[in-house]
């Protein structure tokens, strides 16, 4: 029953499809040979003009579409709303300030002074001339001294410029401060620079088993420190003669540091020395004038009002006497004097403060100096080489140079005759007593014992305790017999 059904649908089929050529007979036949089978039976296209003009046409159809749906588009589009904008002020930070370019450092040349040198030679050495040194003079103001007392190790810093030319100097004013002169500018300038001192106190006891000299380098003392120690002791014991092996000494002394490097010795703070038994002490005190001074325990000065030997000599080649042979008259004569041997030349100091009352040839005395000290004192002079640059009436202070060792008038070598008078009578320098110098005044007097003398004997005292700690701890060696 299907099978016919299907061929009376096909059969109609076939009817509408023959009805529909008879109707478009003119098209069919204009267009049987068009066919997109490619197979051989089929005649292949062949572009006539109907061909190019449908294309041409769905091609200007194409471009068309292409130019005029975007503009429509934006046509349609409704017009852009214009917003409205604040400005807000906005803090920013602050720019970092360009660095700038660090200070060229100076090359500053360092010259030590050498034992013999004089400024002029050192600023020859560094090829300036006088006209420089004398710049460098004019410009240093103050410090202007420090340039005339030069010694051996004392620093000069050189700036020089292109070709040599001197820009700069620094220098040590004084033991605190450097001076810098600078030569570089419209003007020459002078500045200070303060140096970072730091005073450490140190410690030293030694023992005199040869020298006192020896001593203290066995103790760690240089033979500056040495020096200042006899000095203070100087009144009271005479370290030539009177020195015994045994004798001990202890000192408190300061250590300087400058700028973080050591700089060399100070003063001495407080010191004790026992010669042949008898203790002395010497504590540095500083008064009221802003002056230092160094004191016994009972406030008085250790700088007696006299020194009992005016001479560094070598020998004592003559002593007081009554009655001696002379060794060129051959006389038997009164030597009222001492006669203290020393190479010509040796400067001779002033005993005491005074005025020069004498100061001429004098018979056997060849050239002869009087100081007249108060009404009753005077010391005398002989024998000199040279006087030194003081003049009749004119005042000298202790230590003072009054002249110098020769062997002038009578005398058979270089020595001082020197001589010590009470009322114009003589008397024996070495045995003599001398006057003692006043105490510190009462205020300064309480303030001395007890800020100076009470602490420093402290310590002076333990130090000794230590000493002897320490020698009664050393084993002592036994000889089997």
């Amino acid at each position: 029953m299907s099978g016919k059904i299907r061929g009376g649908l096909r059969a109609r089929k076939q009817a509408i499809c023959r009805k529909a050529q008879r109707r478009h007979i003119s098209f069919y036949e204009r267009c049987a040979h068009w066919s997109f089978d490619r197979s051989e039976s089929i005649t292949p296209i062949h572009w006539h003009r109907e061909r190019w003009v449908l294309a041409g046409t769905a091609l200007i159809a194409t471009l068309l579409s292409g130019l005029i749906m975007p503009a429509w588009a934006t046509a349609m589009k409704p017009a852009p709303t214009v917003e409205a904008h604040t400005l807000l002020p906005l803090a920013l930070p602050k720019p970092d300030p360009i660095p700038q370019a660090a200070a060229a450092v100076d090359d500053w040349q360092v010259v030590r002074v050498q034992p013999g040198q004089t400024l002029s030679d050192i600023f020859g050495g560094r090829g300036l001339s006088l006209t420089d040194l004398q710049k460098v003079m004019d410009a240093s103001g103050d410090a202007k001294s420090a340039l005339h007392h030069i010694r051996p190790g004392d620093e000069f810093d050189f700036l020089l410029g292109t070709g040599g030319s001197l820009r700069g100097v620094r220098f040590d004013k004084d033991q605190a401060n450097r001076a810098i002169v600078r030569l570089d500018g419209p003007q020459p300038t002078l500045t200070l620079q303060p140096r970072d001192m730091d005073v450490r106190e140190e410690v030293a006891h030694g023992v005199i088993r040869s020298s006192l000299y020896a001593a203290g380098d066995q103790a760690g003392l240089s033979a500056a420190m040495v020096g200042k120690l006899a000095d203070l002791f100087k009144y009271d014991i005479d370290f030539v003669q009177d020195l015994r092996e045994g004798d001990s000494f202890t000192v408190i002394y300061d250590d300087i540091y400058r700028d973080g490097a050591r700089y060399g010795e100070g003063d001495i703070v407080a010191a004790e020395f026992v010669n042949q038994g008898k203790r002395y002490t010497a504590y540095r005190f500083k008064k009221d004038d802003g002056s230092y001074g160094w004191f016994s325990e009972d406030g008085r000065p250790l700088q007696k009002s006299f020194l009992r030997i005016p001479v560094d000599f070598t020998r004592i080649s003559s002593t007081f006497s009554a009655a001696r042979m002379h060794p060129i008259l051959g006389l038997m004569r009164a030597h009222k004097g001492v006669d203290y041997a020393a190479p010509t030349g040796t400067p001779i100091h002033a005993a005491g403060d005074g005025v020069i009352k004498y100061r001429s040839w004098m018979n056997g005395y060849g050239n002869f100096v009087i100081i007249q000290h108060d009404k009753d004192i005077s010391t005398a002079y002989g024998h000199m080489s040279r006087f030194g640059n003081e003049r009749v009436g004119q005042h000298v202070k202790q230590g003072d140079i009054i002249g110098y060792v020769g062997m002038t008038g009578l005398a058979t070598g270089p020595h001082l005759h020197y001589e010590f008078r009470v009322d114009g009578v003589q008397r024996n320098p070495q045995t003599v007593t001398l006057p003692k110098p006043e105490p510190l005044p009462a205020t300064q007097l309480a303030k001395f014992k007890a800020t100076v003398v009470k602490p420093e004997m402290a310590r002076l005292d333990q130090i000794d305790q230590h000493v002897k700690l320490a020698r009664s701890d050393t084993p002592v060696s036994k000889t089997d017999n």
